[in-house]
């Protein structure tokens, strides 16, 4: 091992033995583009945890998805939307930020047909045509509204 070593500082060094001042000039901006490589790794493995987000869920009868948070999620949420033929957005406050951790419930006729925790602010959701009641909580505030086939972007603001 020690051999391999010596080997290997020994070609950063001129014939001479002596360093090379151009090699040394380089060193520093060869670690820095390892490190530039590895934080592009590191992104790029992040890319596909957040598809993983996005992701159709079930919930009774229902398939859901749930994001929009970042632009390239909202995106995606945008291209997803034509399959889901209802959505909900949670809002919080006067300018609207985005919430997520929201506990959603959808009945109908007073029976509960599903229920979800949306990890975005955004929830596209399909399922059998109908009107359903919709139960929104987040830390123990709820919001009530009704959903309908064909609503993509029913607001619940906090």
């Amino acid at each position: 091992m020690k051999t391999l070593t010596l080997a290997s500082e020994s070609s950063c060094l001129g014939h001479s033995g002596r360093s090379d001042p151009s090699r040394q000039t380089r060193r520093p901006a060869g670690r820095l583009a390892r490190l530039g490589a590895a934080a592009l790794g590191a992104l790029a493995l992040s890319v596909p945890a957040l598809a993983a987000d996005l992701t159709p869920q079930t919930a009774g009868p229902f398939t859901y998805v749930c994001g929009g948070v970042a632009e390239d999620e909202q995106q995606a949420m945008r291209a997803e939307a034509r399959n889901y033929d209802m959505g909900l957005l949670m809002t919080e406050g006067p300018r609207g930020e985005y919430l997520s951790d929201v506990d959603i419930t959808l009945s109908r006729g007073g029976k509960q047909v599903a229920n979800f925790r949306s990890t975005g602010p955004r929830c596209l959701i399909k399922g059998p045509k109908g009107t359903y009641q919709v139960t929104a909580d987040y830390q123990g505030t709820t919001k009530r509204t009704t959903l309908s086939a064909g609503q993509r972007n029913k607001q619940l603001r906090w």
